[in-house]
C-alpha cells in the first residue's frame, strides 16, 4: 500500500476555521504539487479529503474525484486518519489531504511507531510505502515534496 499525506496549501487566517480559503499563494502551491502528483498517481488512487474549505480547494487543484471524510477534519486523531486510509492493509494508493499537526502525527506513527511532533510545510506531501518482506512489515519513505521543490 502507498499512503500519501498532503497538507493543505497556504490559507487565509480567520474564523470559522472550517471556512478558511486558500490564499493566492496557496492556490499556486496546490496547483504545482497537484501537477506533480497527477503525473505520478495510479488511476485507481483513493483520495480522501478533510471537509475544511482549504483542504477541499487543495484537492480540487489535483483535478481528480475525491471523497470528503469528516474524520480527517482539523484536529482529527491520527488513528482516525490511518483507519480511514486502511493503513497498512489496504491495497493500492491512498492520498489524504488534511491538516497539521494531524498529518505529522500520522507520518511519525507510520515511520516510528509512535506519535511525535513532526512538521509538514503548507502544501507539502509525504509519500510512504508499506511492504512485507518474509514475515517483516516495512515502511519506506518514497518521497517528500514541498511546493518550492516542484
Amino acid at each position: 500500500m502507498d499512503l500519501i499525506l498532503w497538507r493543505h496549501a497556504d490559507a487565509q487566517d480567520g474564523v470559522p476555521d472550517m471556512d478558511r480559503a486558500l490564499t493566492d499563494r496557496g492556490h499556486k502551491q496546490a496547483e504545482k504539487v497537484g501537477r506533480w502528483l497527477a503525473d505520478r498517481l495510479p488511476a485507481d488512487t483513493l483520495i480522501l479529503v478533510s471537509p475544511a474549505t482549504r483542504a477541499q480547494q487543495t484537492a480540487t487543484a489535483l483535478g481528480k474525484p475525491y471523497k470528503t471524510v469528516k474524520t480527517i477534519a482539523p484536529g482529527a486523531d491520527a488513528a482516525y486518519v490511518l483507519t480511514a486510509a486502511g493503513w497498512p492493509q489496504a491495497s493500492g494508493t491512498v492520498l489524504v489531504v488534511g491538516h497539521q499537526p494531524t498529518l505529522g502525527y500520522v507520518a511519525s506513527m507510520v515511520l516510528c511507531g509512535k506519535e511525535c511532533e513532526f512538521g509538514l510545510k503548507k502544501g507539502a506531501l509525504i509519500w510512504l510505502t508499506n511492504r512485507v518482506r518474509g514475515e517483516q512489515q516495512q515502511t519506506l519513505l518514497k518521497a517528500v515534496i514541498t511546493p518550492e521543490m516542484v
